[in-house]
């Protein structure tokens, strides 16, 4: 999976912000570009990784494939 990530350089805070736009409020940081980019991959997998669902017993979970 490929996803666009804004990296910028924070003078104020001496270090780059980066941010992935199709995730709100998935962002991260780092002191050098590449660790900045290393840190908004493990933020984006924390975001993506599915949370505990309870459901009734005659729900039904599906798992569904979204092409773009």
């Amino acid at each position: 999976m490929k996803l666009r990530v804004i990296v910028e350089y924070d003078p104020g805070a001496g270090g780059y912000a980066v941010y992935c736009p199709e995730l709100p409020g998935c962002t991260s940081a780092g002191d050098s570009e590449e660790e900045a980019l290393d840190n908004i991959k493990e933020a984006i997998a924390l975001y993506l990784e599915p949370s505990p669902v309870r459901i009734k017993p005659e729900g039904k979970i599906f798992e569904v494939e979204v092409l773009v």
